[in-house]
């Protein structure tokens, strides 16, 4: 077993909140079509039934931006990680409203799922918009972006692949770019030290339009898998 990531600390806290009688319906109608089990991810083309770019979105929330993607484009293959049932279930709702086939869902830890379940160089974008900033000191070492996350990160992605993160969070923002700037492999597409500007095929989420709208600023990093 890889011991890097058996942890205990963990980057998110299983606070279900309230689920609504459309997302518990849609996860009892809808899950067979869409969720499927850590271990189906060692074979994406026996999966999706067809080989084609493959992304990933880790902690999708409610699906916005997930869904948004895979309309626009597709003839990519979008995976979603989440662990809390009502954006699984807000999500299945998007994906049969838009008949959309290019989306798998797997409920889980992302971290332990991609470390023990994905193949290595297996996607060529992952996607990690507005993570939780645990923006108490205290609680830092519960940030998802760490050194060893990043490093599993581009095992999991393709040389040439992106590594795109979003955050409205300034302090979390200069942690990230400070992180991805140490780990060997990969290439700042804004260059060193530079945030990039939100690329266009990001799509605006309801959660950011509403930090907006409070005067938070949000900022992307994209960052390239070299083939070094």
């Amino acid at each position: 077993m890889n011991r890097e990531f058996h942890r205990k600390i963990r980057s998110f806290v299983r606070r279900e909140g309230r689920i609504t009688r459309a997302q518990q319906e849609a996860l009892v109608r809808l899950g067979s079509s869409y969720i499927i089990s850590e271990g189906d991810l060692r074979d994406l083309d026996q999966v999706f039934r067809r080989r084609a770019p493959r992304a990933l979105e880790i902690g999708f929330g409610m699906g916005d931006a997930l869904a948004a993607m895979a309309k626009t484009h597709p003839h990519i293959d979008y995976l979603g990680i989440e662990v809390h049932r009502p954006g699984i279930g807000s999500l299945l709702l998007k994906l049969e409203q838009e008949a959309l086939d290019n989306v798998r869902i797997v409920c889980g830890d992302a971290v332990e799922v991609m470390s023990h379940n994905l193949p290595d160089a297996s996607l060529d974008a992952v996607y990690l918009f507005f993570p939780d900033p645990w923006p108490k000191k205290r609680h830092h070492k519960r940030r998802i972006v760490q050194a060893a996350f990043v490093g599993m990160v581009r095992r999991k992605l393709r040389p040439g692949g992106v590594f795109h993160m979003a955050t409205d969070w300034e302090d979390y923002a200069r942690c990230m770019l400070t992180v991805m700037e140490a780990t060997p492999g990969y290439e700042n597409a804004a260059g060193s030290g530079a945030f990039s500007p939100r690329p266009l095929d990001r799509p605006l989420t309801n959660f950011e339009q509403r930090g907006r709208r409070l005067g938070h600023e949000v900022r992307d990093l994209v960052f390239i898998r070299t083939s070094r």
